[in-house]
């Protein structure tokens, strides 16, 4: 299948046996951007890609096999109205798999075929072998006509998913997909839960510790002047880029929606704000583009210093400063009830 122009509405049509994985295929256009329309009637078709266009989905992906039974007489009529002379881009996706292939699935599944005598009436076939081999024969006109076969004998769900990427998703299109964040976090918070890359810059100087820096958060110029003045956090944006610009159309050629990559410090407010600001400006000025999302989620708890001298916990600050020190992780102290009524804390 060749590349196709983005700038033209494009129509992608999932037909083939069943068992032969259309659905797999249909959630992985769905991942892609494509409004996914499963078991229409063919002739409407065209108008329901029409009115997809209308509402601004120029992706549109449309399953067609033997459920729509007699409708599937006029689907090289419909193909030709999808195309429209020539101002869609269409495609027809044919999945295929051997006989052995399809019985051992439909025998996990426990599912009927759709050519069965329940689901047929006397056209049916009584043994899913049987309906398969009528599948066939319906299903051969577009089996003819298809841009592209894939036989799932062999492939599992993962690489049949990479294969559709590879012929219509971001690399075809020449631009990415996949929503990477970068997030700052404190350890002494907890690590993200959904983080799929953590990096530890804790081995940075910390502004934690100059009194002029220690209250401004990792956003203020001066911070962030400080931090990337440090030669070892200049090494590491370097490698930690070179790294990501690796990694990451890896992970989007697996198929991947979302990566998440947190860099962490101690209290999430100095090191990992400024590098994660440094960071995502350096894959952007990449050739490869990534749509990058910032979000700082400690940055806003507070700083250590107010918060002491709020609650007037004694020897608040020397502990954090040995939890800083330690690389310890754990939570905050909890507040200290200072209300005269209560006593004293």
């Amino acid at each position: 299948m060749s590349q196709h122009d983005t700038t033209r509405p494009t129509v992608v049509v999932v037909t083939g046996l069943s068992g032969a994985g259309k659905t797999t295929v249909l959630h992985t256009l769905e991942d892609l951007g494509y409004f996914c329309v499963d078991n229409l009637p063919t002739v409407l078709a065209p108008q329901a890609v029409k009115a997809c266009e209308e509402g601004g989905m120029t992706r549109v992906a449309l399953g067609m096999d033997v459920r729509v039974r007699a409708f599937l007489a006029s689907t090289g009529k419909v193909l030709a109205e999808l195309s429209d002379d020539s101002k869609r881009d269409v495609h027809v996706v044919f999945l295929d798999a051997s006989d052995e292939t399809l019985l051992r699935r439909f025998s996990e599944s426990r599912r009927p075929h759709p050519m069965s005598s329940g689901s047929e009436g006397r056209e049916g076939a009584i043994a899913v072998l049987d309906g398969v081999r009528l599948e066939r024969e319906r299903l051969a006109p577009l089996r003819a006509g298809a841009t592209v076969v894939f036989d799932t004998t062999h492939l599992s769900v993962h690489e049949l998913r990479r294969a559709i990427i590879a012929q219509l998703g971001p690399s075809a299109e020449g631009a990415s997909r996949m929503l990477t964040r970068i997030v700052s976090f404190g350890f002494k918070y907890g690590m993200p839960a959904d983080a799929d890359v953590v990096l530890d810059v804790r081995f940075l100087d910390n502004p934690y510790f100059v009194p002029h820096l220690k209250q401004l958060p990792g956003t203020d110029p001066k911070v962030a002047e400080f931090v990337l003045a440090l030669p070892e956090a200049r090494t590491f944006l370097e490698k930690t880029r070179d790294l990501l610009m690796f990694m990451m159309p890896k992970f989007e050629r697996e198929g991947k929606s979302y990566l998440t990559i947190a860099i962490g410090c101690t209290g999430g407010r100095h090191r990992s704000v400024v590098l994660t600001e440094a960071l995502a400006g350096e894959l952007a000025r990449g050739t490869a583009k990534p749509i990058v999302t910032i979000v700082h989620r400690d940055v806003a708890r507070g700083d250590a210093a107010k918060y002491a001298e709020r609650e007037s916990v004694e020897g608040l600050d020397q502990r954090l400063s040995n939890i800083e020190l330690m690389g310890a992780i754990s939570a905050p102290p909890p507040p200290v009830s200072t209300d005269p009524s209560r006593g004293k804390p």
